[in-house]
């Protein structure tokens, strides 16, 4: 309502309506005819000189003035001609538009009453008060309906804007929060893993070269002529060297297979090519022979299963499998004791399903057995629920375990499901990267 091109657009029409009235309609005085016009000129110049620069504002005085000009230019049309009484048509949107609230609006459309009864008086004279009196009110009821009903229904408009913007304000100060939740619970958990795995294995290894160092100090203080006791400490100092550098050697293991954990993979191209590289990598690393069953991801099977191309599963659902199945092998490489495993993704209309097998101990004899106990299977119950996804580990067939992930296709009614802890994978990464270093600079020098 407040475009100034629709406004120029509706003055010029309403124009060209009342010229071509005026034009064709038989006037018995010729000068009411030129009287018009020249009225309707100054209508015009008035708009486009000053009026349309304060439509849509805010009850400025020089737009106030405009709608008085208005005013007093269709009582003196009217007074010439009664037809020039369709200038109403522009005219009462134009004091709705100029005003700056409902009660500068409504007092405006009452005054109307007065120019629309005098232009009848004067033209029709004493007998046309009656008939100009009826039909101002009737215009100025149906302007003040018309006016009030758009006006609520802009300000609906508003409120819901308003009421959007602080929506939007307060999920993202949530997802700042959950981001802040997320980061705090990854360091925690990989916390807890350094201490179980690399700070106990450095802990042995300080102990041993406390005593390798009390050994060598005995071979240094014994006596030169006691050559058995300088033999038998020295044989213990390399015995415990040798222990250090086997300790060493399980530290930086247990290093790199936490790094290769959180590592992010690669996914610029498809997650089948993604899944490849992980099977490799894991294979290189630990030695256990990983196969991969991705047919269902190839474009002929995806658009088979409903999922159109090849990565129509959509980024979140990539990023979703890919992690289950990062955290899939990070177990198998911690409890299993397998020499092979297999990675394999299926999908049908409904649903696509991850599958994870090795030929290991299985889950009965693993220490996260129990249900939610392991930081990666409750990790990935997390993951897996924030798009309607479960995931269920299993004894497989005749030996073994199976994890088998199943997430739905449909969108499901969930949060954002991109990884919350990324940024604290990303700075604890760099970290474990440094001490995977300084682990093996400690094995050079115990083989030295």
């Amino acid at each position: 309502m407040t475009s100034r091109r629709w406004w120029d657009a509706a003055m010029i029409a309403v124009a060209a309506l009342l010229i071509a009235v005026t034009v064709l309609w038989d006037q018995p005085d010729a000068g009411g005819e030129w009287g018009v016009l020249a009225v309707l000129a100054v209508v015009l110049l008035c708009y486009f000189s000053w009026g349309r620069r304060y439509i849509g504002g805010d009850g400025a005085l020089p737009g106030l003035l405009y709608a008085g000009v208005l005013l007093v230019a269709l009582g003196v049309g009217i007074a010439l001609d009664p037809t020039f009484a369709f200038l109403q048509i522009i005219l009462f949107p134009s004091l709705w538009v100029l005003s700056g609230s409902t009660r500068q609006a409504v007092v405006l459309n009452l005054l109307a009453i007065v120019p629309i009864t005098l232009g009848y008086w004067a033209y029709f004279g004493p007998s046309g008060i009656l008939s100009g009196l009826g039909a101002s009110v009737l215009a100025v009821a149906f302007s003040l309906s018309l006016g009030a009903w758009i006006t609520s229904i802009e300000r609906s408009g508003a409120e819901r804007a308003r009421l959007l913007d602080e929506l939007l304000a307060v999920q993202g100060q949530l997802a700042a929060a959950n981001r802040e939740v997320g980061v705090d619970s990854e360091r925690a958990r990989l916390a807890r893993e350094i201490h179980d795995t690399i700070a106990q294995s450095l802990t042995g290894l300080v102990m041993v070269a406390q005593r390798t160092g009390s050994a060598l100090a005995r071979v240094t203080d014994a006596d030169p002529a006691d050559a058995s006791a300088s033999v038998s400490a020295l044989a213990g100092a390399r015995a415990d060297v040798e222990l250090m550098e086997s300790m060493a050697r399980d530290a930086l293991t247990e290093a790199r297979g936490l790094v290769a954990a959180i590592a992010p993979v690669r996914v610029e191209s498809t997650l089948a090519e993604a899944l490849d590289r992980l099977a490799e990598r894991f294979e290189r690393e630990t030695g256990v022979q990983v196969r991969t069953e991705l047919a269902a991801l190839a474009p002929a099977a995806a658009a088979a299963g409903g999922g159109g191309a090849s990565g129509a599963l959509g980024a979140e659902l990539d990023v979703v499998l890919l992690r289950c199945a990062q955290e899939a092998l990070a177990n198998v490489r911690k409890h299993a004791r397998a020499g092979t495993a297999s990675v394999g993704i299926s999908r049908s209309a409904g649903q696509v399903v991850l599958t994870v097998d090795d030929d290991g101990v299985g889950p009965s004899h693993s220490p996260d057995a129990g249900a939610g106990t392991g930081f990666g299977l409750a990790g990935m119950t997390e993951r897996l629920a924030l798009v309607g996804g479960t995931v269920r580990l299993e004894q497989a067939s005749p030996r073994g375990s199976r994890l088998t992930v199943t997430i739905p296709l449909a969108p499901a009614l969930a949060p954002d499901p991109a990884p919350l802890a990324e940024t604290a994978r990303l700075v604890v990464q760099g970290e474990l990267n440094s001490t995977s270093r300084s682990l093996g600079g400690k094995k050079r020098e115990a083989q030295g």
